[in-house]
Formats: structure tokens, C-alpha cells, sequence
């Protein structure tokens, strides 16, 4: 029996805002059941069960269609956990292994036909190390035959050294959390500018779920949403959003999914916008139509 904390809130509002229809959801985890799918040994972060029906459960109260499951650093590079999860809801929900940056294309092509559709490296001082700069050049043309992407997970100190090598690679890049800036900076800050410059590659995705983690204040995160909103209006077209469900490594209370979905009023405040963040980008970016 797992008996740690959950790190996410069982007691969660429904939102106000109307999700499109095919809304979706670009960046969740799971954890567990550890009866079933025990945690790495070698992980330092084992908390508590956040299995695929309490995901099901929330999506379905929000209004979310779709889904991609980024593999948790507490399950290591066993990634059965996520195709369980995949495999409950197949054509709807996809995700994002975790392995070394030397794994070889059979399995690749093994995890895509489970409905895995990329990889993520982290970069990020509570988590083991990502892949160096010339494993990423070695791997991102391998990625590219197979039609996957490179999440990378970084700290906002970190995207002026990962930037340059990021922008040369020959697949698609995805930027978790808005590379994680700190928004009591503000604007000009100079991690939040490299980031818009970083954008401006054609083969550059930004998720701009975390307002939660970037900001300093409660709900609803007055003062990181513009950063979210910036990036989406620059990059209409490159954007993605999450929830970041069941929110490991969180600093408070776990937050609340349904603010977080009420935040998209801000970060996306047109119909227009709404569509293209939530179901326009994620198709053409995942093409889910491929694991249907």
C-alpha cells in the first residue's frame, strides 16, 4: 500500500469557462497504482498514487477530450505505466516517454505504436540530468524519422546555454512550462526574452501550462497568466497548454484544476485563440488520428 501524500487536490472546483470540443490536455503524469507499477527504485520522488481513472475522472469534469501523458522521473524508464494509461482511451490519449538519449529505434518504433510520440529530457536541479549537448544533436534526427518530439524541461537560468542547441536541432522542440521564468522578474527579464527568441524557430512549440510554478502569488496567478498570454499571441500557432496534473514537486497546496482551467480567459481570451491553443495545435502537433 502506498501510504504518501497525494500532490493533488481531490477537492477541485469545476471550472466557468467551456472547453472547445477536443480540448486538450498537453501535459499530465501518472503515478501508480504502485501495487501495480512500483516507483524506480533509484527515484527520490515517490509520492503518492495519482492513477489513469482519477486523470479520467478530472478530464472528464473539465471538459477535456484529449490528452498527453508525459512519463514521471519517479517510474524511471519503465514506461508501461503511461501505455496502460494510453491504452485505456486509445485514438484520445498519447505521451511522452523518458529514456536515454541513446535508445535505439526499435524502440522508438516500439513505443510509438503503444502511442508514445516523443521523449523529454530534464534540466532541472531536483531531477537526474538531462542529455548533453551532443547526445540531443545526436538523437533530434533520429527523432525527426520517426515523427517525434523533444520535451525539454529546464530551469529559466538554463535556456541562454540550451537555447543555441535547441534551435539547430531537426525535430520538433517542445518548451515545458514556459521554460519555468520566475514572473516577480517581469517581462524583460532576460530568461523570458531568450525564450520568445528561442520561438521564433519554426520547429519550436511552447507549452504554456505552469502559471502556478512561474508565479509568486495565489490563485489565479495574476502575475504570471500575461507571460502565458504573451507567448500565445506572438505564437498563435506554437503554442500548447496543460494542467500539469497531479502537479509533483508543487510549493503549496496542490492547486485547484478548475482555476487552472479558468485561467485560460487570460492566457487565450478570444474563441479563436481558445480553439487554436487547446485543439488546432495539439492536432497537428500529436496527430492523434494516428493512434485511433
Amino acid at each position: 500500500m502506498n501510504d504518501a501524500p497525494i500532490t493533488w487536490n481531490p477537492d477541485r472546483s469545476a471550472p466557468t469557462l467551456t472547453l472547445p470540443k477536443g480540448a486538450t490536455d498537453c501535459h499530465v503524469h501518472v503515478f501508480g497504482p504502485t501495487s501495480r507499477f512500483p516507483y524506480a527504485p533509484e527515484s527520490g520522488f515517490k509520492p503518492g498514487d495519482a492513477p489513469k481513472e482519477e486523470l479520467f475522472a478530472l478530464h472528464d469534469m473539465l471538459g477535456v477530450d484529449r490528452c498527453v501523458i508525459v512519463q514521471s522521473g519517479c517510474h524511471g524508464h519503465d514506461n508501461s505505466v503511461v501505455a496502460d494509461a494510453i491504452a485505456a482511451r486509445p485514438g484520445r490519449y498519447l505521451g511522452i516517454a523518458l529514456a536515454p538519449p541513446d535508445i535505439p529505434d526499435a524502440r522508438i518504433t516500439e513505443l510509438h505504436t503503444q502511442g508514445f510520440r516523443g521523449v523529454r529530457f530534464n534540466y532541472m536541479s531536483h531531477l537526474a540530468p538531462g542529455a548533453t549537448h551532443d547526445q540531443l544533436r545526436a538523437l533530434a534526427p533520429r527523432l525527426a524519422r520517426h515523427g517525434w518530439q523533444l520535451l525539454i524541461h529546464m530551469e529559466a537560468k538554463l535556456i541562454a546555454e540550451l537555447a543555441p542547441v535547441l534551435a539547430e536541432l531537426p525535430c520538433p522542440v517542445v518548451i515545458d512550462h514556459m521554460g519555468r521564468i520566475d514572473a516577480s522578474l517581469g517581462m524583460d527579464q532576460a530568461p523570458f526574452q531568450e525564450l520568445i527568441r528561442l520561438g521564433e524557430k519554426d520547429h519550436v512549440w511552447l507549452k504554456v501550462s505552469g502559471s502556478e510554478r512561474c508565479s509568486v502569488q495565489e490563485p489565479p496567478y495574476a502575475d504570471a497568466t500575461p507571460f502565458a498570454a504573451k507567448l500565445v499571441d506572438l505564437y498563435p500557432e506554437r503554442t500548447i497548454w496543460g494542467t500539469d496534473w497531479p502537479h509533483p514537486n508543487f510549493r503549496a497546496a496542490p492547486p485547484d484544476d478548475g482555476i487552472l482551467v479558468d485561467t485560460l480567459k487570460v492566457i487565450a481570451p478570444t474563441e479563436d485563440a481558445l480553439q487554436r491553443l487547446l485543439v488546432d495545435n495539439p492536432a497537428r502537433l500529436y496527430d492523434f488520428g494516428d493512434n485511433a
